[in-house]
């Protein structure tokens, strides 16, 4: 899809035009196939592969960027901290590898595995496989490595994988659109699914019954060298911004609150850059984040930076996961 279809898309599901009234039958058919999968599973006429070890799932009801990765990390190290070995599953969409599933490297190619995978990788300081079949990801991660606790990245949906912990990540920014299912609006399930979650975390404003969560901008580190600065050293300088995520004006928006004068450059999710898309005719700094950076990284050239963030959970978020892990696992 492209950036323009993207944008017009998100637009419309912020309300219901006469084109949202057109699609509205196709999300009843989305909804009734959806339902009657997620029945079948609840009468376990359809099997859930139960693993030997815990699984949280980190996933989301809508379409877009939510703040999963930076929240998945977040999680990894904590539960480290807590004396866990976790690993991490991920589906790795835009991966083009043959082969699946795939155990990560540091110097992974994001072109084969997926963008986000490679940021996790990378910072979340512990295993992570991916694969379209997540159980067997999972069953693939278990084999490699001594792990006693799986974070899935998203899979909600899956229900094949069982899983002990649902967290559903909600953008508190656009919430739940216009309530209608795909295409029609934003919606992977009905909004009634998050009472079967365990747990829900809101980036921004979280209503009642909501964890809050902000992503913090921690530095910027240059693409060519790995140099890092921080963020006020580039204060009130005019950069080139570049976002090829779910909901690039979150982004745009952050480095605006940093105090940086922003020239705006959004492109699709998950989009293959190629040099020319970081060329823009004079010698501002272009600044991007880091899921586009995996990507950038073999080309970039010295004025190229990404914005280092980590996910600010409220304190509560933590006590919580574990004390479900203690419930739902026999301590």
């Amino acid at each position: 899809m492209t950036r323009r279809a993207a944008e017009f898309l998100q637009e419309q599901w912020q309300g219901r035009s006469s084109l949202i009234l057109l699609l509205m039958p196709l999300g009843w058919i989305y909804q009734l196939i959806s339902g009657a999968r997620n029945r079948l599973y609840d009468l376990h006429l359809l099997a859930s592969q139960r693993l030997p070890v815990p699984v949280i799932v980190v996933g989301n009801i809508t379409v877009g960027g939510t703040g999963k990765t930076p929240l998945v990390i977040w999680l990894s190290l904590f539960l480290q901290r807590a004396g866990f070995r976790p690993g991490i599953i991920s589906r790795g969409y835009g991966g083009r590898a043959r082969v699946w599933p795939r155990v990560l490297a540091l110097d992974s190619d994001p072109d084969e595995v997926g963008d986000e995978p490679v940021v996790l990788a990378r910072r979340a300081g512990c295993p992570v496989v991916v694969g379209p079949d997540r159980v067997a990801a999972a069953q693939a991660l278990l084999a490699a490595h001594r792990c006693d606790v799986v974070i899935s990245d998203d899979g909600l949906q899956h229900r094949r994988l069982a899983r002990d912990v649902e967290i559903v990540v909600i953008d508190g920014q656009r919430r739940f659109g216009n309530g209608l299912l795909l295409p029609a609006g934003p919606l992977r399930e009905p909004v009634s699914r998050l009472q079967r979650a365990d747990v829900r975390i809101t980036q921004g404003t979280a209503c009642e019954g909501e964890h809050s969560m902000e992503l913090c901008g921690t530095g910027l580190r240059n693409l060519a060298s790995g140099e890092t600065r921080a963020i006020r050293d580039f204060t009130g300088m005019a950069v080139h911004a570049v976002a090829g995520i779910g909901n690039p004006d979150r982004f745009f928006a952050k480095l605006r609150g940093l105090g940086l004068e922003v020239q705006e450059h959004p492109f699709p999710d998950h989009n293959r850059f190629h040099p020319e898309d970081l060329r823009f005719g004079d010698a501002a700094p272009v600044i991007m984040t880091e899921k586009d950076a995996v990507k950038c990284e073999r080309f970039a050239r010295p004025d190229c930076w990404f914005l280092e963030v980590e996910a600010c959970p409220d304190p509560g978020f933590g006590t919580l996961i574990l004390d479900l892990l203690k419930e739902k696992c026999g301590g």
